[in-house]
């Protein structure tokens, strides 16, 4: 459906029901203005002509249904006239059309229409001055400013450049700007309702009381029409006032570069790095920037075609160019290999004496480095989230490595003492069930990486470290801990289910263990032994579901503690939302482990030329060995499990990935718990040919589960062999780092690799072995090495499928693109229904807390204020990520976020920043409460339960009166609960009557 339009209005909203136009685009004959209902795509499309350097050019902007959540009709008096104001909540895309001729590609085997739709960052008509120009908020005279919500064209009168340059006023101060500068670019002011009385009042003020002021306004997530309302507001005190925080995190600030526009976040406190932790001094100049596409749209996904050009053009320019914030340039520093796969990078705004390549030079020596990709890497590795041990000194002794066929068997792994694995453990303050230490580190010291295992000979401080953990010369030589062994919960997920169907595990098998699954999520909301089984046995790798244990355990459940129950209907909506999209079944015998090697060379490795042919199972026996010795195992005691096994690592594509191996009891290894030890014996690696894995700090999935081990065992293994990396051949740049960051993010094919198997892995009766999945799964292995070669993926046109399975969801493909699964995936899918999140709020707190001590006024008032500020720093995390609730940044079982990073990146990164701020605010309420000592700490943890409890009530009883029934409470609306929770022993022994 096309409809004609008289002329388009590009504006702002200066006040809520109230449009201010600042360019008007009228119909012209025979190219008039066309809305366009796509309804397949669920969009707006609207299409116009301007005028650029004296020529007609056609451009269109996108708007998806969804956005339309506010649009206005304007009564003009006239019957016959229809006009309509639509706010969006973030800006449209943006497309040129170019010359169809032009837009035909010579290799290309077939074109559309959209080809010839070139998507945009600027209409403007001096395109040159972007070539030199940084990225800033306020751009440099666009034709139409499409970095607003509502496109708008400057206005000749004042902005906020113009008020900040004013004679009479003095300059802000840097952290001033910069938290205006986050309201701005979020939405929360406009510079066109900032007056000079404003900016006066905001510079008068104490800096860090107007940093507080602005966070505050960021915090609440509302546009501010009447910015001089500001000044009302009873202030907040937030980072700005620097409360102490833990010694291994630091105030981050942060930025999303999206094609037209740049968001600027408030400053959160997070893990810091190597770098970050040498120059703390000026951590402030330091800036995250992660460049996606719209905010809503979530990552940057590349493309064949040369339609995202101008956004990739942007992406170049803003690394090469630097970023502007007030009278600070930040300039493109490096980043990290995480980061990189997220397309984030580094950036630091220098000072006289301390430029970027300043930096670079002491992370390290990269000169005999000729490879850019490689380059790129060790400069990430001194980016690594990690936390440094500072309390101990080390000894390093070097020996060589395993190294047989070609192959590294000991790649990535050192040896640690088990009395410095305890020192290190007592500094990080783990927290174990057992009195051991982590049996396995992973770890940066200089430029070494990898793991470090527990080993009974190495002496008391000492750490061994192999060749092939040594990565580059580097001025730092402190050890760093990334993290450690534990135990996680074994999930199967679609690339496991496919390659096991196709190796013969029958699908009632899938179904069973899902169907189990399902009912038992139901019966733990009400049963406390089911509740307790589950979350004890399916270990979330953050360790949640053990927190939600002890709750239960402290008898939260029994007495429907509302914030308990909140969390159980939370884990089991997030459990059930990953059955449904992910496939992702938890297995009760199994486990998620790190790996490392046999230090013994007493496991039996793969023999190619020993394996029978046929009837390998008879021949148990000349399986490759591992071993596997939980600290908790079925029995509730240490354990090691013996027998066949299936040894994987995620994701698995090819049929040779899932390995068949026999787990072994070495009485030499039983120092090691929760990881598979793998044999440093035989003709290839075992972890090898699990989807080319090795051993500085790979997962590997391991199930003992006997209706799991398929009918087929030990398909031959693929040939993980790297591609051969490109050689620069010259000393390498800093603008070679920013081409092949861009370069990266242009090819960079992963998931469009991941997601044409597993539809062809549906569709093609032979399943993960039909050929069109053999190839998809050697593409794969070249774009997951993609970041150390240098070596892109391509994907063929034959390799793109033209059938897509039910489950997958493809709801933007021709419905006669879609049809309905009968395999295994098609029936788990088809087997879950979602089940929506809804907190309770009017259930009563726990009596066994509120009346356990009498409390007086003043420690009410102290707990009060550090729930303020507790809450501040919640809303921050969830406004950055765009969690919805509280409870999910307290467990981290986030039901959604920004599409920036993949699930399981963003579980684990939400487990860091979930860490770091629950480390830092119980350290303010030691303080507050005058040590951590129960006698002190338990009174002033019941003054957080109560004043918890008074603001929930007090809300629940305002929303009854409104008329909202407790069902319809929403954690977006209600105060937080979570506070007191930050010490939730502490809650069960008083919950207890334990007060001593």
């Amino acid at each position: 459906m096309t409809l004609l339009a008289d002329s388009l209005d590009f504006g702002f909203m200066c006040e809520p029901q109230t449009m201010m136009a600042m360019h008007t685009i009228h119909s012209r004959e025979q190219a008039g203005i066309r809305f366009k209902q796509n309804m397949l795509h669920r969009e707006t499309i609207v299409e116009f002509r301007i005028d650029v350097n004296g020529q007609a050019e056609l451009f269109r902007f996108s708007i998806p249904f969804a956005h339309l959540d506010i649009v206005f009709r304007v009564d003009t008096g006239n019957d016959n006239e229809i006009e309509l104001v639509v706010s969006l909540p973030t800006p449209p895309r943006f497309f040129r059309k170019l010359d169809e001729k032009d837009t035909h590609e010579v290799k290309a085997r077939y074109w559309s229409q959209n080809d010839a739709w070139y998507r945009q960052t600027d209409i403007t008509h001096y395109p040159a001055d972007l070539k030199t120009s940084p990225v800033a908020l306020k751009k440099s005279r666009p034709i139409i400013d499409i970095d607003q919500p509502v496109p708008a064209f400057p206005r000749p009168d004042s902005t906020l450049e113009d008020l900040l340059r004013d004679e009479r006023l003095p300059l802000l101060a840097f952290p001033v700007r910069y938290q205006l500068e986050v309201c701005i670019s979020q939405g929360y002011l406009n510079e066109h309702n900032l007056s000079h009385d404003f900016v006066d009042r905001l510079t008068k003020m104490e800096p860090t009381k107007a940093q507080d002021l602005l966070e505050y306004v960021a915090n609440q997530g509302k546009r501010i029409f009447t910015p001089m309302e500001l000044f009302s507001f009873k202030i907040i005190k937030g980072s700005a006032s620097r409360p102490p925080i833990p010694q291994y995190c630091a105030y981050i600030r942060s930025a999303n570069v999206t094609p037209t526009t740049i968001y600027f976040n408030t400053p959160t406190v997070e893990i810091s790095n190597r770098v970050i932790r040498y120059y703390s001094e000026h951590a402030d100049r330091f800036l995250r920037v992660r460049f996606t596409d719209e905010k809503v749209e979530g990552k940057i996904y590349s493309t064949d075609k040369d339609t995202l050009d101008e956004v990739f053009t942007r992406v170049k320019r803003t690394l090469r160019n630097g970023i502007t914030i007030g009278d600070r340039h930040y300039q493109f520093l490096a980043f990290g290999n995480s980061q990189f796969r997220e397309n984030g990078a580094y950036f630091f705004a220098p000072v006289h004496h301390l430029q970027p390549q300043d930096i670079r030079s002491w992370m390290g020596n990269f000169n005999e480095i000729p490879y850019v990709a490689q380059y790129a890497a060790r400069l990430g590795q001194c980016f690594s989230t990690t936390r440094a041990i500072i309390g101990t000194k080390t000894t390093v002794k070097e020996v060589e490595d395993a190294e047989r066929n070609g192959y590294v068997f000991t790649d990535g792994v050192g040896k640690i003492s088990p009395f410095l694995a305890q020192l290190i453990s007592h500094e990080l303050g783990i927290v174990r069930t057992s009195a051991e230490a982590p049996s396995i580190f992973q770890f940066r010291m200089g430029g070494c990486k990898g793991i470090l295992a527990v080993a009974p000979d190495s002496n008391r401080q000492e750490i061994t470290i192999r060749r092939s953990q040594y990565k580059f010369a580097a001025r730092h030589e402190g050890l760093e801990i990334i993290r450690w062994s534990q135990f996680t919960a074994a999930n199967l997920n679609r690339q496991i289910i496919v390659v096991l169907s196709t190796l013969g595990v029958p699908d009632d098998v899938f179904i069973e263990k899902q169907k189990a699954q399902l009912a038992n999520l139901e019966l733990a909301m009400t049963n406390e032994k089911m509740a307790l089984t589950m979350l004890q046995k399916d270990i979330d790798p953050n360790q949640m579901t053990l927190a939600v244990a002890g709750m239960i355990l402290d008898g939260f459940q029994k007495v429907q503690e509302p914030f308990l129950l909140s969390l159980l209907r939370l884990w089991r909506a997030w459990s059930i939302k990953y059955l449904k999209e992910k496939a992702r079944i938890t297995l009760r015998d199994g486990a998620f482990l790190l790996g490392c090697i046999d230090e013994t060379a007493t496991l039996r490795g793969h023999f190619k030329d020993t394996l029978p042919a046929t009837d390998f199972k008879d021949e148990i026996s000349k399986l490759p060995e591992v071993f596997v010795q939980l600290s908790k195992g079925p029995k509730d005691e240490a354990s090691v499990i013996l027998g066949p096994m299936l040894l994987a690592r995620n994701p698995s594509l090819h049929p040779g990935d899932i390995r068949v191996v026999r787990g072994v009891d070495v009485p030499a290894l039983r120092h090691l718990k929760d990881v598979v030890v793998v044999p440093q014996t035989g003709d290839r690696p075992i972890v090898n040919m699990c989807s080319g894995g090795d051993l500085d700090g790979d997962d590997y999935l391991v199930i003992w589960d006997k209706e799991l081990l398929p009918a087929e065992w030990n398909h031959p293994p693929m040939d993980f062999t790297p591609a051969q990396k490109l050689r620069l051949g010259r000393p390498i740049t800093t603008d070679d780092l920013t081409s092949f960051f861009v370069t990266y993010m242009k090819n960079d094919n992963l998931s469009r690799i991941a997601v044409a198997h597993l539809a062809f892995a549906d569709f093609m009766d032979e399943g993960v072995k039909s050929d069109k999945c053999l190839k998809l799964a050697e593409l794969h292995s070249t774009a997951v090495d993609y970041l150390k070669s240098g070596v892109p993926a391509r994907m063929t046109r034959d390799l793109r499928p033209a059938k897509w399975p039910h489950f997958m969801e493809q709801a933007n493909r021709p419905r006669e693109s879609i049809y309905h699964s009968r395999k295994v995936l098609g029936k788990l899918y088809d087997q879950v229904e979602r089940v929506d999140f809804v907190p309770i709020f009017d259930a009563p707190f726990d009596n066994r807390i509120l009346g356990a001590y009498s409390i007086e006024d003043t420690m009410l008032d102290e707990a009060a204020v550090l729930k303020r500020q507790y809450d501040a720093a919640i809303r921050r995390i969830m406004a950055q990520h765009d969690i919805k609730s509280e409870f999910e940044v307290w467990s981290t079982f986030v039901m959604s976020h920004s599409k920036a990073s993949n699930d399981y990146k963003f579980h684990e990164e939400i487990g860091r920043i979930s860490m770091a701020l629950k480390d830092r605010f119980r350290a303010l309420c030691y303080e507050k409460a005058g040590g951590k000592h129960f006698k002190v700490l338990g009174p002033f943890v019941a003054a957080m339960y109560m004043v918890t409890k008074d603001e929930i009530c007090e809300a629940v009883a305002n929303a009854k009166t409104r008329g909202i029934e407790a069902a319809n409470m929403r954690a977006t609306s209600m105060p937080m609960m979570s506070f007191p929770w930050l010490f939730q022993g502490v809650l069960g022994k008083i919950a207890n009557g334990t007060l001593v």
